[in-house]
């Protein structure tokens, strides 16, 4: 049982975990159009492939689950869901299922006003979201919008561009380096159909922070969710963290996974700030905090492999413990 991650970057964690999980019944492979990306050393099988935006990309894909009998794909990157979801029926007569979901819930997740409007349509809460500057500035001198705020593109990945201004002279400079950064970045692609509302500025709420990892089946069917509260953030990703067993964030997991019906492991923000709790966003894939549920006790990468041939689940995939503290730290790796 083969299995490919796609755009494998840094998550050499995740090439590992699912070699364990195979245990010799298949091997992992990994593509990046980097040959430097850490986690092609970890893999069995390193394949170098064109940028996601090619004309060839989706070729070669095809190509590689032909020539090494792959039998799942899972992408690790915000960029190219939309992609591979588009996609999908392709690799399916071919025999792959990819492990994705759906172009719709895609969608939801990667737009975060769409995301706003999914919240807030299930009754969760979710911060004060504008993506028009003068319908933002309009709030503010009315006083609906405070300092301090979050800037960052609505259709964002890694925490690239993310401002934090605090007086409206910040506000206004941070909007207009953000509008020539972004046309920079590797977001651009994604954002220039709607340049004019592509940076999304929200309310930043004060208090703790948890990271969920909220799991359904590959049908769609909610099947668990497990919390960690961050401890310490870097890069955009979680450093350190606590993991924690909460029927509040748990029920807002299984409503989550029961309304989008999304597909696989779905990577959530939450805050709590002044005793309610703020969802923030939703991810459909791995994130950055994953390691930190499967050595908590969530094993989401068996859970895949069992559900690709059919096999029952038992209580072996899911021992959770709550006050379990890790933090992450760097190794060198040799190319």
């Amino acid at each position: 049982m083969n299995i490919l991650f796609t755009c494998a970057g840094r998550r050499n964690y995740l090439i590992n975990y699912c070699k364990q999980a195979l245990n010799g019944r298949g091997h992992v492979l990994a593509t990046d159009m980097s040959d430097m990306a850490p986690a092609m050393s970890d893999a069995d099988i390193s394949l170098i492939v064109p940028s996601i935006y090619s004309e060839d990309y989706i070729p070669k894909l095809m190509k590689i689950v032909q020539e090494y009998d792959v039998k799942a794909i899972i992408s690790l990157n915000d960029l190219e869901l939309p992609i591979l979801s588009n996609h999908k029926q392709v690799f399916t007569e071919m025999g792959v299922q990819v492990i994705i979901s759906d172009s719709l819930v895609i969608d939801i997740c990667f737009d975060k006003i769409k995301t706003r409007d999914f919240l807030l349509s299930i009754g969760l809460n979710t911060p004060l979201t504008y993506s028009n500057y003068n319908d933002a500035l309009d709030a503010i001198k009315s006083g609906q919008l405070t300092f301090p705020l979050v800037l960052k593109p609505r259709w964002g990945s890694a925490s690239i561009g993310i401002e934090f201004p605090e007086s409206l002279e910040e506000f206004e400079l941070a909007f207009k380096l953000l509008t020539i950064k972004l046309k920079k970045t590797i977001l651009f692609e994604a954002s220039k159909n709607e340049l004019d509302n592509a940076i999304l500025i929200q309310q930043k709420l004060d208090g703790p922070e948890y990271g969920m990892d909220v799991v359904n089946n590959l049908n769609q069917e909610y099947f668990t969710t497990v919390v960690r509260k961050k401890l310490s953030m870097r890069a955009g990703e979680t450093d350190k963290a606590i993991s924690v067993i909460d029927e509040r964030l748990s029920s807002i997991g299984q409503q989550i996974g029961q309304e989008l019906r999304h597909i696989g492991n779905l990577d959530c923000d939450v805050f709590e700030h002044n005793g309610d709790l703020y969802v923030l966003e939703l991810n459909p894939r791995f994130g950055g905090g994953y390691p930190f549920s499967h050595e908590a006790g969530m094993n989401t990468i068996q859970a895949y492999l069992s559900w690709l041939v059919g096999d029952k689940l038992d209580d072996s995939f899911n021992q959770y413990q709550a006050g379990l503290v890790f933090s992450k730290c760097d190794r060198l790796i040799r190319i």
